[in-house]
């Protein structure tokens, strides 16, 4: 029995600790000494996951040494905190293989999380991505991810070591497109709440969806991904899950942009920062993603809704692709 680190107690590191800790003993680290101990104490992380309890397995650490005889790390910090959190304290982990929960493109290097990771870490390195909120895995509801690993060897041990009776885990052998899908279906899903909070209706919401799918694609395979990737949990679950309920944070924050014209501070939406490094990448490569683009343009004042949404009907007339 492998034991567990998770590393970040927000909502959905807490939740997969919770989940983890119902079949293996599993610490929760938190950059936050004082919440970690009253994580402990109250068996509640009333801050970010307030409606879950902590079980008998589980227990909150602020002291970043008590995972040094974990057996499996679980990043779960914020995707733009990856590299901070690495070039701190990167060398006091433990030489274990380490599963990144993140989902987002770093807008300072435009780099994926493994990319990041791997500057500093020599273990092996996986990535856990796809259709999750953090209240249902917490609550024990079921569902599927994917564990993306390059070495299968490494990625079937982590399979087994981390799915539980409620969290299946399926295999696959391809993290770069793992990681686009799960961190460009939030962008999408900021599309769709702006569109839905402007006024623009289902329709509009429903062709985001299909043409941000293949914007996705396309930034997979021009960085080496595989198109089936896409296809499955990470790119086209997550897409379906993120960008159809307000519980998705990333299209309840597009949602209150169209409505109000901006987005409330104080919650991580992993897809603000990521729609302006994807639409840099998109230059960057000569990658054809206009959706992106109007995102990444909407939030940054450069151009109005009604404009973007005129720009994306009065674009060529082609055929569907």
């Amino acid at each position: 029995m492998s034991r567990i680190g998770v590393i970040g107690a927000g909502a959905f590191g807490t939740a997969l600790g919770i989940c983890f800790a119902r079949k293996t003993p599993t610490l929760l680290w938190a950059r936050d000494a004082e919440q970690a101990a009253c994580m402990q104490r109250e068996r509640r992380n009333f801050k970010r996951l307030p409606g879950a309890t902590l079980p008998e397995g589980l227990t909150a650490t602020g002291e970043l040494p008590d995972l040094s005889d974990a057996e499996i790390l679980v990043l779960a910090l914020p995707a733009q905190m990856t590299a901070s959190f690495l070039n701190a304290s990167g060398r006091d982990l433990p030489d274990v293989p380490v599963v990144l929960a993140a989902k987002g493109i770093s807008v300072d290097g435009l780099e994926l999380q493994t990319d990041i990771a791997s500057r500093w870490l020599a273990a092996p390195l996986a990535v856990l991505t796809g259709p999750g909120f953090a209240s249902e895995i917490a609550n024990g509801l079921p569902t599927a991810l994917t564990l993306a690993a390059r070495d299968r060897k490494i990625g079937r041990n982590l399979q087994e070591a981390l799915s539980t009776e409620t969290l299946r885990l399926y295999l696959s052998s391809d993290p770069v497109g793992a990681q686009i899908g799960g961190a460009l279906k939030n962008v999408i899903a900021l599309a769709c709440g702006i569109a839905i909070g402007s006024g623009l209706g289902e329709s509009a919401r429903a062709a985001l969806m299909t043409r941000g799918f293949f914007e996705m694609s396309r930034l997979a395979l021009a960085m080496g991904g595989q198109a089936e990737t896409l296809s499955g949990l990470s790119g086209l679950g997550d897409l379906a899950l993120t960008c159809g309920t307000e519980q998705s944070r990333n299209f309840s924050a597009g949602l209150r942009f169209g409505q109000a014209g901006q987005v409330s501070p104080g919650t991580t939406v992993e897809g603000l920062a990521t729609a302006r490094a994807a639409s840099a990448l998109a230059d960057s490569e000569a990658i054809e993603m206009p959706i992106v683009r109007a995102v990444s343009a909407i939030l940054d004042g450069q151009i109005s809704v009604s404009s973007a949404m005129q720009d994306l009907l009065s674009r060529p007339l082609k055929e569907e692709h």
